[in-house]
């Protein structure tokens, strides 16, 4: 029996979206329970998805085998007592707290439990955290992002995709939104809540809320993918995965997890400063035959990452 547990608060959060990918994965030939770990589960997730809550005063809990928390920092002083004790305890660490990890992985050696194996998502945060642990990306089913063929006549559309909270977009892109609409671009945003008061209307300008489009029906509209965030610093980027399985040039911040799979100039484009972005996006909407080849090169690449033989390599260690 395997046990995944995710708070499951927004069903536009990277961390339930691979929770759910994975239960699809494992629930073809394992027996897989979802197990909600906060107070504030998204009815429309419990709806959709057969999550329980945990709930230690009704009983309503695991009762042994894998547990496996997923972006869930679980540091609840009473659970070990409460609950059976698991064959496995797996922690797949989605953030840059080291001081999570101690929190969530220090169980009481009288309990008996299992020391905690580790699964990070991205060689740049093992990096960044200098912990040792298994590396597997989050699972993605990039048979839904197919790529495109020719957009019909349009302007050049770069957007980008996110959860609708501030520390997702960064300052000094407002200034690049600018002057791309002054240059003719399309500039098509959801997730660009937090941009409202930033951005000025314009023909052009499309600031969506999050979850207004399903990922694989809104990144199929765009030219190009763009993506730098601000505070919140990127593990592993989903994302950006589903832009390049859907066959799209993406132009990203080199800093975060997806930058260990985006060979610049090749299957995408890699910058630093909004100048050096700029300059990329404006070769890219001088260039349709650079966007293709790069896009398809992208694809390549999603195509190796999440090949048949990748994923069961990933799904065999929780299978153990």
């Amino acid at each position: 029996m395997i046990h995944l547990f995710n708070g499951f608060q927004n069903p536009f959060g990277g961390s339930e979206r691979e929770t759910l990918d994975l239960y699809r994965l494992l629930s073809a030939d394992s027996q897989v329970h979802l197990w909600a770990t906060s107070s504030r589960v998204s009815e429309d997730l419990m709806r959709e998805f057969p999550i329980r809550r945990v709930s230690t005063a009704t009983r309503n809990v695991p009762d042994g085998g894998i547990y496996v928390f997923l972006g869930a920092h679980w540091r609840n002083k009473i659970w070990p007592y409460l609950i059976p004790r698991p064959r496995r305890l797996i922690y797949v660490f989605n953030t840059f707290h080291p001081k999570m990890i101690a929190l969530t992985t220090r169980r009481p050696r009288l309990l008996g439990w299992p020391g905690a194996e580790l699964v990070l998502i991205s060689d740049f945060q093992r990096r960044m955290l200098q912990v040792e642990g298994v590396v597997h990306a989050s699972p993605i089913d990039i048979e839904c992002f197919s790529p495109r063929p020719a957009r019909p006549n349009g302007p050049f559309t770069v957007g980008r995709l996110s959860r609708d909270t501030a520390d997702k977009h960064h300052a000094d892109d407002v200034e690049l939104y600018e002057a791309l609409l002054a240059d003719g671009v399309a500039v098509r945003i959801q997730g660009g809540m937090p941009l409202k008061g930033g951005l000025a209307p314009h023909p052009q300008l499309e600031l969506l809320p999050q979850g207004e489009f399903a990922a694989e029906q809104f990144l199929p509209t765009l030219d190009v993918f763009y993506y730098r965030t601000g505070s919140h610093v990127e593990t592993f980027g989903r994302v950006v995965f589903e832009a390049m399985a859907c066959g799209l040039p993406v132009v990203c911040h080199s800093h975060g997890g997806y930058a260990d799979h985006i060979r610049h100039g090749e299957n995408g484009f890699l910058f630093e400063t909004t100048q050096q972005a700029a300059r990329i996006l404006a070769e890219l909407e001088a260039d349709p035959a650079l966007r293709a080849t790069v896009g398809r090169k992208a694809r390549q690449t999603v195509e190796q990452l999440f090949s048949p033989q990748a994923l069961q390599q990933r799904l065999d260690f929780y299978r153990r």
